[in-house]
């Protein structure tokens, strides 16, 4: 068997490998299929701790990476699962807290409550008893809620047996018979209710209803004639050594020693469960030491105290040092018996469980006999704390469900106060949103008003750069005529006589016609520099028909200067192509700077004003800056000078920021996109 898992745990390493080596094109499909080899690597029994726990960690990361489904919470169960095998608390605790919280925020019920259980688990592995309850307690309210009967038994069961340890035995039987009141009615359960008979077998054996513990462990054992329970759980084992401790409990140490003989005859049962083999051993050396059978004695203590040592079972290590105490001193080896009774009450003190402590005591206190008034003393002490805790813990166990009600029932009045103030709060809604309505109605008639306004201010200065445009378009017309006459009258006239003068040089000998040439070439070049001073006169009319809204912003400009005493200095980006740039931008751009030179002016108090044009990534961006008084940004509403600003801004598709502190000044910053194969041209023209 363990060579076949060998082969096989070659073979899974092999297919890894062979996954991993597919190309960066098979990533999702190698992924997928390497879920299922590392969670069955993590699930090995023959790996390492340390590989086992990377192998799930590649699982988890694999899982994180999918889409979150109803599949991907079953494959993180998975993964929890194998943390909690390995013992890896922490882990095991992060991923459940995980599924809990995709759970709830797809408000999956099911997996929710499955998270609860597991919660409930890890909070029972690590001794904190009422956040188990709790757990546990929200797991049935779940399981109650969307009907799952079997999950809900199984619920009640994890109750029933965390309210056994903390003594808690009257609600554990309550709870135990609600998981039997439901498996009745299953099919298939009968694992469960084989744990459910056995626990109620031990709850009367406690009890000291010892006819009744008889009863249910025997009913457990007709359940295991059932051979689809597992063998290696070791069931039947568990059920006689019950049996044979209420026999022992009973005085009947030779029923009992029968039963835990059969008990230690069942196959495989310190290969698959060794601490319940150790118990065995510790069962049946005490009962051969009641029946005064030195046969094995004090071996079978000695061997079951070396197991449960290995195992780290301190609880069991105590008992067979106690035992072991109780031998000894029955053969008058009262050192030997003082020293084991010492060692068990030293190791009892660092567990929880009071029970080994009380045992402790009462022995030592037998083997001590001049000190027994003071173990004595201890023993009533620790025992009536010991039952102060059980009750305290009875108590919030009962608190826990009581405010888990009271928090429902709280709701449900809520629910009810909340219709009445559903009906109050609709009739104000309905006032509020007649007024709402009223005003948005006023608003936008100002809105639509301001907007006209604006419409006409900017048919204003569109009309105004018409007007413009048609000057300098008659000036360009007269230039152009004239520049047409200079052409004609004088330039080509002159090139016309030296063309014909040049005709009559192959008339004329060679030596007169070189001094000829010369005076021809230097006519030419007299030509060449009027054509020249032509085309700078024409550059210049370009230039003045490229400036027309600049020359509009400078009588803006003129106008600031002559009427304010701040310093205003401005600045042209030479890269910027005005003539590509459309009206409506020029209009806002023009719009915008009156404004914030406006704002300057009344507000900021400033020495010098800047307003600056440049290109950017595409972008036209303006600058109006000053060194004023400035103000506080998230503090100051919006005035109707700054919403222009924006507006116009936006009807450009651009953006406005603003920067400013008090004492600090103030930046204004409108950035304009601009398509370059459209708008701007940056060759030279």
């Amino acid at each position: 068997m363990k060579e076949i898992s060998k082969i096989t745990l070659i073979i899974l390493l092999v297919l890894l490998g062979c996954t991993n080596k597919t190309g960066s094109n098979d990533d999702a499909i190698s992924s997928i299929d390497s879920l299922p080899v590392y969670l069955s690597l993590a699930n090995e029994n023959n790996i390492p701790l340390k590989f086992k726990q990377n192998y799930n960690l590649k699982a988890l990361n694999i899982i994180l990476s999918q889409k979150d489904d109803s599949l991907n919470k079953v494959n993180l169960f998975k993964v929890a699962n194998r943390y909690y095998n390995m013992s890896d608390w922490k882990a095991y605790f992060n991923t459940t807290k995980l599924i809990l919280e995709r759970s709830e925020k797809s408000k999956d019920s099911v997996n929710m409550a499955k998270a609860y259980t597991y919660l409930g688990d890890y909070y029972l592995s690590q001794s904190i008893s009422d956040s188990a309850f709790m757990n546990y307690y929200k797991a049935e309210k779940t399981y109650l809620k969307i009907n799952d009967q079997l999950n809900l038994a199984k619920t009640f069961l994890n109750k029933a047996n965390l309210q056994y340890n903390e003594g808690d035995f009257f609600e554990s039987e309550i709870a135990v018979f609600k998981t039997l009141s439901i498996l009745k009615k299953q099919k298939n359960v009968n694992e469960l209710l084989y744990e459910s008979y056995n626990l109620l077998g031990v709850l009367y054996n406690e009890r000291e209803e010892y006819k009744k513990a008889l009863e249910f462990q025997n009913s457990a054992l007709e359940i295991l004639q059932d051979k689809t329970i597992p063998a290696e759980l070791q069931y039947k084992a568990a059920s006689l050594n019950n049996i044979g401790f209420i026999y022992m409990n009973m005085g009947n140490y030779k029923q009992a020693k029968s039963f835990f003989e059969d008990a230690l005859k069942q196959k495989n049962l310190f290969e698959d469960r060794a601490s319940l083999y150790a118990i065995l051993l510790d069962n049946l050396g005490y009962t051969k030491f009641k029946l005064n059978d030195s046969e094995q004695l004090p071996n079978l203590f000695y061997e079951s105290l070396k197991i449960r040592d290995s195992l780290d079972l301190v609880s069991g290590v105590v008992s067979c040092k106690i035992h072991l105490s109780e031998y000894f001193a029955f053969h008058k080896d009262t050192a030997k018996a003082l020293e084991l009774s010492k060692q068990a009450l030293i190791l009892s003190r660092t567990t929880t469980k009071f029970v080994n402590t009380l045992e402790a005591l009462k022995q030592t206190a037998v083997v001590d006999p001049k000190n027994a008034s003071i173990y004595s003393k201890e023993y009533i002490r620790l025992n009536d704390q010991m039952l102060k805790a059980e009750r305290k813990m009875g108590e919030k166990f009962s608190r826990i469900e009581y405010e888990t009600n009271e928090i429902k029932d709280q709701n449900s009045n809520l629910q009810e106060k909340n219709k009445t103030l559903v009906y109050v709060f609709s009739i104000c809604t309905l006032l509020g949103l007649f007024f709402y309505v009223y005003k948005t109605q006023q608003a936008k008639n100002r809105e639509l008003i301001f907007k006209q306004q604006q419409q006409i201010a900017n048919e204003d200065i569109y009309n105004m750069m018409i007007s413009q445009q048609n000057e300098i378009e008659l000036t360009r017309i007269k230039e152009k005529k004239k520049v047409a006459q200079e052409l004609h009258d004088g330039v080509l006239g002159r090139m016309f006589g030296i063309r014909i003068s040049l005709d009559s040089l192959d008339k004329v000998d060679e030596v007169e016609a070189a001094s000829k040439r010369k005076k021809y070439l230097a006519e030419l070049k007299n030509i060449e520099q009027d054509i020249r001073e032509i085309s700078h006169d024409l550059n210049r009319e370009k230039s003045e028909l490229i400036n027309n809204f600049v020359a509009i912003l400078n009588k803006l400009f003129e106008d600031q200067r002559n009427t304010y005493s701040s310093k205003l200095i401005t600045s042209f980006d030479p890269n910027i192509k005005w003539e590509l740039i459309s009206n409506i931008v020029k209009i806002n751009l023009y719009r915008i700077i009156q404004e914030g030179l406006q704002n300057c002016n009344k507000y900021a108090k400033a020495d010098i004003i800047k307003v600056e044009f440049e290109i950017e990534n595409d972008n036209l961006i303006l600058t109006i800056a000053d060194d004023g008084v400035g103000f506080n940004t998230k503090k100051t509403k919006n005035g109707i000078g700054l919403h222009n600003i924006e507006y116009r801004a936006t009807e450009c598709k651009g953006t406005v920021t603003i920067k400013s502190a008090k004492s600090e000044g103030t930046v204004l910053i409108v950035k304009i996109p601009i398509d370059p194969n459209n708008n701007l041209q940056y060759n030279d023209i």
